[in-house]
């Protein structure tokens, strides 16, 4: 099996873990170990912190060590940087909005599978001649929305995707009955007023409310 082929069949693994991954802003790392525990006991184990703020690697380098059960993982990898920079964080998966040829010549190099975003029928095609078979699909509802994914099942049915970008608890299973689509990306979970206020209950809801979700598979 090809390095891309592993990683490829890691990031699958970590799309099924549960129908929603969590899209976090952290502003303050402090919050990152209790909002991860609060996610985890309402059943989504699966969380993208987005490396858009300071505190982002601090608060990976945090729930990787601390909290049981979590798969966490970087949201907005542009670069090489960071790629490696998320790595040696302790994520275990990487999220990119788009590609482009120097990003993904760095995560053929990188330990870390990378998924990485496209927003066209031509995008998929070329990350699939360059191995991906399990792609982000962003922004997915002004792409688009779950007609034109569902409209790429056929002629691309070797691609699963986790469409993320404007879907909230209400439209998600309009994407999860598709049968190319294994997960879908939401920052519904973790608001920021939440996070700000520390209600750790409140965030455990969402993330049971998620859970319950169903997939066509």
């Amino acid at each position: 099996m090809s390095s891309i082929e592993l990683k490829q069949q890691q990031i699958a693994t970590t799309m099924r873990l549960a129908p929603v991954i969590p899209v976090v802003v952290i502003d303050d790392v402090r919050a990152a170990v209790p909002m991860a525990r609060a996610l985890v006991a309402g059943g989504i184990p699966t969380i993208e912190v987005t490396l858009r703020t300071p505190a982002a690697l601090e608060a990976i380098r945090a729930i990787a060590a601390e909290v049981e059960g979590a798969v966490v993982g970087c949201g907005t990898a542009l670069t090489a940087r960071d790629l490696q920079a998320a790595l040696q964080a302790g994520a275990r998966f990487a999220v990119s909005p788009g590609t482009s040829p120097r990003l993904l010549d760095a995560a053929d190099d990188s330990e870390l599978p990378l998924l990485p975003g496209v927003a066209t029928a031509s995008e998929a095609m070329a990350l699939l001649e360059r191995g991906y078979r399990h792609l982000k699909f962003f922004p997915a509802v002004p792409a688009g929305g779950f007609k034109l994914l569902g409209a790429w099942a056929s002629p691309l049915p070797q691609i699963r995707f986790c469409p993320t970008g404007g879907i909230s608890l209400s439209s998600a299973p309009d994407f999860l009955a598709l049968p190319n689509v294994l997960c879908v990306g939401g920052s519904w979970l973790t608001p920021a007023d939440k996070l700000a206020a520390g209600d750790w209950a409140g965030v455990e809801l969402l993330a049971r409310e998620a859970a319950g979700l169903r997939r066509a598979d």
